[in-house]
Order: structure tokens, then sequence, then C-alpha cells
């Protein structure tokens, strides 16, 4: 690649060189996501992966793709790019484990206004902590310099994630049935939607995100720039007590159109009690804004993060083996007869 270089493209303003010097830079970030299954190097034309099908009797393929949204635009005043990767990984990973399946290897795309390698490599580290946290490989992506899409230092984020399952393990919410619990596990705040709102809301600036806020014991910009939680550890914890009936991941479109999402079946309706959600001193600074409360519960998670549905007789070991490996589950609501939908009371 050494002599791959055009005076032409450059002052058009692409520079190729930059981006194979990206490349070398992020490949330390990328050897830290290996796992057994990967065998080819980065920089080929596609991610390789052998699956390890021992005992699975139908593999069935899930996959997610996703993007970090407006939150960049936090990163962007605050000049922290080696979290938002964190993001991206855990909107798709978390979205393919609520099927049961395992991730296995995820792939990102980084467009640019500028080529900029260690601002790159930086992007990446963060992707390779959200693999490294999901439990799966980072294969490939793909860095795109495009002057005139996006002003000054501007990125954007996106990814794609591949799981597996056997076909007999899918968690397709058939078996969610009146009487189940609903198990809530503790986001790690505002996690990756609903910016929009938030920087509408705050009136977010460099300024303001530097305000130290007694309610959250740091400034505004440390609570709206922390990572998204994978839930990958959390979901196996509770596959290893009991059968789980239904998967939720709060993410866009909060309460009402996430936990429904779970439902596959008619006849049964998610019946949440209020007082027993987990609500983030963030959310309550939100509120106070002027945000009305059902828009609230229908932007954000609130403080959950992951909504899972077991039978009652196995709640609280799911509570208790969440709690065991260091995340913080609550019960926080149960499945009653009635339409489709979600009751928050």
């Amino acid at each position: 690649m050494e002599n791959s270089f055009s005076k032409s493209y450059k002052d058009a303003g692409v520079d190729v060189t930059k981006g194979y010097e990206a490349v070398k830079l992020m490949k330390k970030h990328v050897e830290r996501t290996r796992i057994p299954g990967v065998f080819d190097e980065i920089g080929g034309f596609g991610g390789m992966f052998l699956p390890d099908l021992t005992g699975i009797k139908e593999p069935v393929l899930v996959s997610g793709t996703d993007g970090v949204g407006t939150k960049l635009k936090i990163a962007f005043m605050m000049d922290i790019h080696n979290t938002v990767g964190i993001d991206c990984v855990a909107m798709c990973a978390n979205d393919v484990a609520c099927s049961g399946a395992k991730p296995l290897f995820f792939l990102d795309y980084i467009s640019v206004a500028k080529n900029i390698p260690e601002k790159v490599a930086d992007i990446v580290s963060g992707i390779a902590d959200g693999c490294v946290q999901a439990g799966c490989a980072l294969v490939g992506g793909e860095t795109a310099e495009m002057p005139g899409i996006y002003t000054n230092d501007e990125y954007d984020l996106a990814g794609f994630c591949v799981g597996l399952a056997d076909k007999a393990d899918i968690v397709d919410g058939k078996d969610i049935k009146p009487g189940d619990v609903l198990i809530g596990v503790e986001s790690s705040g505002v996690h990756s939607n609903g910016f929009s709102l938030v920087r509408k809301a705050f009136n977010v600036s460099p300024e303001r995100l530097s305000i130290y806020v007694d309610e959250l014991g740091k400034t505004l910009g440390e609570e709206l720039i922390t990572p998204t939680k994978i839930y990958v550890k959390t979901i196996n914890a509770i596959k290893n007590v009991c059968k789980i009936h239904g998967i939720s991941h709060i993410t866009g479109g909060g309460f009402y159109e996430n936990i429904p999402r779970m439902f596959s079946t008619e006849g049964v309706r998610a019946k949440i009690e209020r007082k027993a959600v987990p609500v983030k001193p963030i959310f309550n600074l939100l509120a106070a804004e002027g945000i009305p409360e059902r828009d609230m519960f229908n932007t954000f998670n609130m403080g959950v993060g992951l909504c899972v549905a077991v039978s009652a007789d196995k709640a609280d070991e799911a509570v208790r083996a969440v709690n065991a490996i260091g995340e913080k589950a609550h019960i926080i609501g149960e499945i009653v007869a009635g339409d489709k939908g979600i009751d928050i009371c």
C-alpha cells in the first residue's frame, strides 16, 4: 500500500494514506477481540468467522444493526471518542442477545469529515471494548472519509452484529403467559437513545456539559457520555438458572414501545409497577425540564435497560443470579391477561 497515493484525490479532501495509517493503529485494538472462530486478519475484503456448531442441532443466525445517534454530539463537544464505540456494539449485541443468541462477530462503519488516524483508532478502541464485553470478535469494518457530508471534526458511527443460537433455544416470547414476572435490569444511564430530546431539554453546550451536578455526583457531560450497558453476560446468568420467556432491550421508544415487542402471542399485557422502577437521577433532572411522565417512559429507559419475563417461581432466583455478577435487578411488574400493550401504574 506504500505506493497507493493520489495527489488529486488528496486535493479533493480525501487522503487514502491516512486510512492505511488508521488501520495500523486500530489493529492492536482489534486483536483484543479475537476469539475462537476468527481465522483471518483485518484488512481483507470480508471478515471471516468459522462458528463452532458442536451440539447445535438447528443453527440460527441472528443479526442486528444500529448506530449511536445524536449522542455523538456529546462526544464532539467533550472531545471524548473512546466510549461511543461501546454504545455502538451495545445497541447491536443487546438486540441479538434478546433472541437468546450468542453474539459472534461485529463490523463497524465509521464515516468522517476528515480522517485523523488517532481519532479513528480511539473510536475503534471503544468498539473493541464493547466487543470484549459482549464476547464477540471485531472482524472488520469500513472507514470512509467524506468531505462535504460532515462538517469540521464530525463523524458518524454504526455497526452490525451476527449471533448464533440453536432453534430450540430461541427466545421468541411464545412462552409468555399471565402470571409471569417482569425483571428489570438497571441501565448505566440514558444509554444511546433519546439524545435529541436530551440535548433540547438541557440546552446542551460545552459549557453546560462541564457543570458539576450534585444529584449526579459528576458533571452533566460525564453522565451523558456514560456508555450503554451490554447485557450479554446478564442474559446468560439468567439462562443458567431458569428458562427465559421473553427479553426486551429498552432503547428508543422506551417502555411503551419495547416491552410489548417481546410478546409474540395475543392475550398478554405488561403491568409495570411505577414505584418499583429504579429511576436514575438523570431522568428526574430531565423530567424537571418539563417533559411529561408519559413522554419520559415513551422515550427513555428510565433506569431499566433490559426487561426479562420469567415464571413467577423463578423470579427471585433470576434476580439473585443477576446481582451475583455485579449487576442490579428488580422485580418491576408482571404479565396479565389483556390486549397486547403495557400499563404503568
